[in-house]
């Protein structure tokens, strides 16, 4: 009986550590990749910094092509760049779906900000155009619910990845478009 006990009690735990992830609408990696991140460290919550990001790979428009290119994402990561698991915190991909990468755990998405904020990744190359519509809503409303359960502070900056690393990421195109967005941030020198 004791030992029945300890196991509810461990399902319970982690499902409870689980819930944030799907409370926004996010694809769990769980179910994207078939196993659970390796990324352990927690994010201080609410975090105050946002950084666009996207991932220079193909576009993907069905769930199917966003889970071979998020899965090819993290396999890469893992074998060549020798990462604990996938760096980004969040995927989002054409097909309007948001993808848990390290979700609210400490990633490797950029560099000297990894353990204060996320990344949300855009499945694409958004140097020459935007992502989809449903991509942008997407974003928007994973945005908009991150705030209201209290992981993202309601004040929270969100900045283009180039204007913290020497990198071309988020894209030309998608760089002015979040330019225009309510959180952007210009100046990053107080960051």
């Amino acid at each position: 009986m004791y030992v029945l006990n300890l196991v509810f009690i461990f399902v319970i735990i982690n499902s409870l550590r689980a819930a944030p992830v799907s409370e926004c609408d996010v694809v769990p990696i769980t179910q994207w990749s078939g196993s659970a991140s390796k990324r352990n460290a927690e994010l201080n919550k609410p975090v105050h910094l946002v950084i666009v990001q996207h991932t220079v790979t193909q576009d993907c428009y069905t769930d199917t092509d966003c889970e071979r290119i998020a899965n090819g994402i993290r396999a890469y990561q893992m074998k060549y760049l020798e990462y604990d698991d996938i760096g980004q915190s969040f995927l989002i991909g054409g097909n309007g779906k948001v993808y848990e990468g390290a979700g609210w755990r400490v990633g490797a998405h950029t560099k000297g900000y990894n353990n204060k904020s996320i990344s949300i990744s855009f499945i694409g190359d958004f140097r020459d155009k935007v992502p989809t519509p449903h991509a942008l809503q997407s974003a928007q409303d994973f945005l908009n619910c991150a705030v209201y359960k209290n992981h993202l502070n309601m004040n929270y900056h969100l900045v283009g990845h180039q204007q913290l690393s020497a990198t071309l990421s988020p894209g030309a195109s998608l760089q002015n478009l979040i330019e225009n967005w309510s959180h952007w941030l210009n100046d990053v020198s107080q960051l």
